[in-house]
C-alpha cells in the first residue's frame, strides 16, 4: 500500500486527541481525514489548533464521521460509557476501530464490541500506548530468557498521579456518569496490562483487592490496590490512584533476575527509555555492598511509541483493505482480559474484599 493510505476519522475532542493527532501526522501510512465533535465550532477549532491537514474535514457530530465513505477507521477517545454505543456503530459502519482505554464499562459490554467487530471484519485495537515502544519487546526478551531471569515469580506495577483540586471534582474520570471505573479504569488499566505481560497474558485463578480503596462521593474509585494469584504460586500486585505523586513502576522477580522499569507508560524521554536488569544477584563478602551491580539498557526511538501504535494499527487495515487479510484477533484478546481482570478487581471491592475467581 502506499504510504498515507489509511484515512482516519476522530471521534471527540478529548485532551488525548491531540497527542494522538500528533501521532497520526507523525506516523508514515495514515492521515487525518476528519474529525466530528458535538458542534461543528468545537471540531473547526480543535483541528486549526492541532495542526490538522487543509484536507482535513471537520463534523459538528460523531455520526457525520461514520457516514463519511472515505474514513477507512476511526480513533474513539470518547468517555468510557459511550464506547459501547459508538464502537459498535463504528464497526457496523465498517470502520475499523482504535479504542481507548479503558475499552468498556465490563466485559459484557466488551463482548459487544467484539461481536459487532467481528461481524463486520474490522480490526479493533486498543490504544495502549506502551505495548509498542521498542523497550517493551527488549524488555520481554529478558523475562523471557531462562538463563538471565529464569522462571517469574513474583511482579509489582504501580501507576499513580496527583490530579489537582479541578481535576478531582470535574474531569471526567470522577463522574460516575461518563468514566464509572475511576483510578481503576484509567490508570489501574495499565497496572492490569503491566502484570499480564509478564505473565505472556495467563489469566489469574483469582484476584483480591486491598483493604482502604479512596471512593470519591459520586462512588467513583480515586485510589485502590489488587493482588493477583495464579495456581502455579506466581503472584503478583498492583495500586493505581489520582491521588499520589507520579510514578509508574514495573518491577519483576524470577528465580534467578529482576527487571526494573521507572516510567513504563510514558518514558521520561521521548527519543528514548531505559530499563535495568540483574541476574544472579549477590552481596559483597563483608556484606557491605553488592558484588553484582544491575545494568543499564538504553532504547532509541525513531518514532514515539504512539506514532508506532498508529502505524502499526494502520497497516493492519491496509493488510485488510489491500491483501484481504483478516482482522487481528490478538488485540482484542488481550484487551478482553485485561477487562476480565478490571472487572475482578471491582467486583472484589464490591463484595467486601473477598477473592473473586477468573471465568474467562
Amino acid at each position: 500500500m502506499a504510504e498515507a493510505s489509511i484515512r482516519i476519522g476522530i471521534l471527540c475532542c478529548a485532551e488525548i486527541a491531540r497527542k494522538v493527532s500528533r501521532a497520526i501526522t507523525l506516523a508514515p501510512n495514515v492521515t487525518i481525514h476528519a474529525i466530528g465533535s458535538r458542534s461543528i465550532e468545537k471540531a473547526q477549532k480543535f483541528a486549526k489548533e492541532n495542526g490538522f491537514p487543509p484536507s482535513a474535514k471537520t463534523y459538528g457530530s460523531y455520526e457525520a464521521v461514520l457516514d463519511d465513505p472515505e474514513v477507512d477507521a476511526v480513533y474513539m477517545p470518547l468517555p468510557t460509557s459511550l464506547h459501547v454505543r459508538w464502537a459498535t456503530l463504528a464497526a457496523e459502519k465498517k470502520k475499523h476501530l482504535l479504542l481507548e482505554k479503558p475499552v468498556a464499562l465490563n466485559v459484557k459490554e466488551f463482548d459487544r464490541i467484539i461481536e459487532a467487530c467481528d461481524s463486520n471484519g474490522v480490526q479493533l485495537m486498543d490504544a495502549t500506548m506502551w505495548m509498542h515502544h521498542p523497550r517493551t519487546a527488549k524488555m520481554k526478551e529478558f523475562l523471557s530468557d531462562s538463563q538471565r531471569f529464569g522462571q517469574l515469580r513474583s511482579v509489582n506495577s504501580v501507576f499513580t498521579f496527583g490530579g489537582d483540586l479541578g481535576f478531582l471534582k470535574n474531569d471526567i474520570r470522577v463522574k460516575p456518569d461518563l468514566d464509572a471505573l475511576g483510578a481503576l479504569g484509567d490508570v489501574g488499566w495499565y497496572c492490569i496490562r503491566s502484570l499480564l505481560w509478564a505473565v505472556d497474558y495467563e489469566l489469574p485463578k483469582t484476584v483480591t483487592a486491598l483493604r482502604g480503596p479512596v471512593i470519591n462521593e459520586a462512588g467513583v474509585v480515586l485510589a485502590c490496590g489488587s493482588s493477583l494469584q495464579w495456581e502455579d504460586g506466581k503472584v503478583a500486585t498492583f495500586h493505581c490512584s489520582f491521588l499520589s505523586n507520579l510514578t509508574m513502576d514495573i518491577t519483576a522477580i524470577g528465580t534467578k533476575g529482576t527487571l526494573h522499569v521507572h516510567d513504563f507508560v510514558i518514558p521520561f524521554e521521548e527519543k528514548s527509555a531505559s530499563f535495568s536488569t540483574a541476574t544472579n544477584s549477590t552481596f559483597d563478602e563483608l556484606v557491605t555492598g553488592w558484588a553484582t551491580l544491575p545494568s543499564e539498557h538504553v532504547v532509541t526511538v525513531d518514532l514515539p511509541q504512539e506514532a508506532r501504535m498508529v502505524r502499526e494499527f494502520a497497516r493492519l487495515v491496509a493488510s485488510i483493505k489491500g491483501s484481504n487479510s483478516k482482522p487481528e484477533k490478538w488485540w482484542p484478546t488481550i484487551s478482553r482480559k485485561t477487562q476480565l481482570v478490571l472487572d475482578a478487581v471491582k467486583a472484589s471491592i464490591e463484595k467486601g474484599f473477598e477473592p473473586v475467581e477468573i471465568v474467562s
